[in-house]
């Protein structure tokens, strides 16, 4: 096990230049594209679900529509982690210029903590929609879809 005063050491004797923040640039802007990308999908589908709810009000669709919307929050706040990170950047850069070397090591280091937490909430959207798949698929396991078994369950079935 490494002791705290040698990581100390380290971390006193790193160096932050301008080149360190500006590395995450390109990951931090990729991932922003790829939660919007993930937004505007989930938008385009609870359009498509509540207009289907409207007309038929099945359970199913308004549970899908309950998800989604979990989905939708986790993915805002993955964005705001994610321009949070991106934002401590550009000061952390700043303050470098102005000399403040502490400072801007702390403000990247929140930085980096921002984007892990960004991360984290990912990898907890795509459990979240992998579960809503495997719910999804379930019905194919038993020969129904829910939407089948729900309508099944409404309508009694007809005499031979």
């Amino acid at each position: 096990m490494i002791p705290f005063a040698a990581i100390e050491d380290q971390v006193s004797a790193m160096e932050l230049t301008l080149a360190t923040p500006a590395l995450l640039f390109p990951a931090i802007s990729l991932l922003l594209l790829a939660y919007t990308n993930r937004f505007l999908a989930l938008a385009a589908l609870i359009r498509d679900l509540q207009s289907r709810y409207r007309d038929t009000h099945e359970r199913n669709l308004y549970q899908q529509i309950e998800n989604l919307r979990r989905r939708v929050l986790l993915i805002r706040n993955m964005q705001v982690m994610g321009v949070a990170s991106l934002f401590l950047c550009v000061v952390c850069m700043l303050v470098l210029l102005a000399g403040w070397h502490g400072t801007a090591l702390a403000l990247f280091v929140i930085s980096l903590l921002l984007m892990l937490l960004s991360l984290a909430l990912s990898l907890r959207e795509i459990q979240i929609s992998v579960e809503a798949l495997n719910i999804q698929l379930s019905g194919m396991r038993d020969g129904t879809a829910p939407e089948t078994r729900e309508r099944a369950e409404r309508d009694p079935p007809s005499a031979p």
